[in-house]
């Protein structure tokens, strides 16, 4: 630190805008955005909602494009079906998703958090949107909720709550159709409460949750509940591109005075109008630098450019930026951290590709019956019971087939021929004969499963006589 400059006041660190000193919640009241940004971010969202809203009613061959039922554990992802037989792919995934975020997050800051996060869409984008319909602006906001109750605030309030509970419901009811499906939704509502009872509580549930967050709770979700925004104080480094303030050139602040030579009066850019902090979801100042806080949406970024278009300077004042690109006004470059992230997820998506097309279409589990012991038969011949469970993951009915590889032997299964049906399993039993002059103790024998001619699984298994 050079001799006599200022210490910069780093008190705004030590609490957040949203909680004031006696430890109560400061409700946010942002100015309604505007701006190319502020209209990119509303295409985006706009898509994304839609994706959210519309896939549930999206089917293929009979099935649901997309589906997380996590109580019968089937999952569908782009018409594929995983059932648990699939995990080590799912391990994989969560693997390759972390790396994505590490490279995101070092690369691009919390861009995600302002522009595709499903808890900023609703909030600013739906909830916050009505909002400013019914209320009004910031400052009309803030007089409504100060002020006592009269008519106005009362049909207003009534109103805005009535929506609020109604597009909670919907998101609601979506969520439990990305899970039981669209169809299994319909026949949910359309049987009695009564035979429902724990999944209608569950709606209720959720409802009341979304309402308690999109209307009271807002942006402490990001603040305080989200593990992201703590992520990436470790991930962030002065090379990572985040909403920025070029405090090179806006600093010393200072008011826009007519005719005035800011240069020559020491001032820089910013002419200190508060924009970028009104619009602000967090209710922090932007140019105090990168904090926690800061979910990335870019309002500031909208708000600042109109300034200096309205004042005549030069827009970009907040932009997109690195804090390396600011101190020494040089571009991102590729530096050695984030080239090793790129090249770990690169393995990660080829392995995860690798994976996706070498599954099997149809998979089998084999194993002997828990609890039963060999039984002798009168042809003196000793038998083994076994479990089979086949799970088929296409959308088309596959015939089963067991037959004993070796020893020589016989199979029979009780309930006759199986059948698999498509995206969806089934088990059974069966029996293996043995020659008893040809068991002694435990020994091997191998399985193969088929479907018409086509081994779909080779098993290895042990067959108990005595000794």
């Amino acid at each position: 630190m050079k001799e006599n400059e200022p210490i910069k006041d780093e008190s705004f660190r030590d609490s957040i805008a949203t909680i004031n000193q006696d430890g109560n919640r400061e409700y946010v009241f942002p100015k309604k955005p505007k701006g190319k940004l502020y209209n990119y971010r509303t295409i985006v969202s706009w898509i994304l909602l839609v994706f959210f809203f519309g896939m549930p009613f999206v089917k293929m061959g009979g099935e649901p494009f997309f589906l997380i039922d996590v109580i019968h554990r089937k999952f569908i992802f782009f018409g594929q079906i995983f059932w648990p037989q699939d995990t080590y792919i799912f391990a994989v995934m969560m693997l390759t998703l972390i790396v994505f975020i590490v490279v995101f997050t070092v690369s691009l800051g919390r861009l995600w958090c302002g522009w595709a996060c499903p808890q900023t869409i609703f909030m600013e984008m739906v909830f916050r949107k009505i909002e400013y319909w019914i209320d009004g602006d910031a400052s009309k906001q803030r007089k409504l909720a100060k002020g006592s109750i009269t008519f106005e605030k009362f049909w207003k309030r009534t109103v805005k709550y009535i929506i609020f509970v109604a597009i909670a419901h919907l998101i609601a009811l979506t969520l439990f159709a990305w899970v039981i499906s669209f169809d299994g939704l319909v026949q949910l509502l359309r049987e009695p409460i009564s035979e429902n009872s724990g999944a209608i509580i569950g709606l209720a549930v959720l409802t009341g949750f979304l309402i308690f967050i999109y209307s009271w709770f807002r942006e402490q979700v990001c603040l305080i509940l989200c593990p992201y925004g703590r992520l990436q104080g470790v991930l962030l480094d002065k090379s990572s591109i985040v909403v920025a303030y070029d405090y090179i050139r806006g600093e010393q602040r200072g008011a826009m005075r007519k005719g005035e030579d800011r240069k020559s009066a020491g001032k820089g850019d910013c002419v200190d109008c508060r924009a970028c902090v009104q619009v602000c979801p967090t209710a922090i100042d932007i140019r105090n630098g990168t904090q926690l806080e800061c979910v990335n949406c870019t309002a500031c970024i909208d708000a600042c450019n109109h300034t200096m278009e309205r004042v005549g300077l030069p827009k970009g004042l907040i932009r997109f930026d690195s804090e390396r690109g600011i101190s020494t006004g040089t571009k991102l470059k590729l530096n050695t951290r984030l080239i090793a992230y790129i090249s770990v997820l690169v393995v990660l998506f080829a392995f995860l590709t690798y994976l996706l097309f070498s599954r099997p279409d149809v998979e089998a589990t084999i194993l002997r019956t828990p609890g039963m012991l060999y039984q002798e038969q009168d042809n003196n011949q000793i038998s083994n019971l076994y479990n089979i469970k086949v799970v088929n993951k296409k959308r088309l009915d596959y015939p089963i087939e067991i037959k004993l590889l070796s020893p020589e032997g016989n199979i029979l299964i009780p309930a006759g021929d199986m059948t698999v049906k498509g995206a969806s399993s089934t088990e059974g039993v069966f029996f293996v004969f043995l020659d008893k002059d040809k068991v002694d103790g435990k020994i091997p024998i191998t399985l193969g499963v088929y479907s018409g001619e086509k081994l779909i699984e080779e098993i290895d298994l042990t067959f108990v006589g005595p000794n």
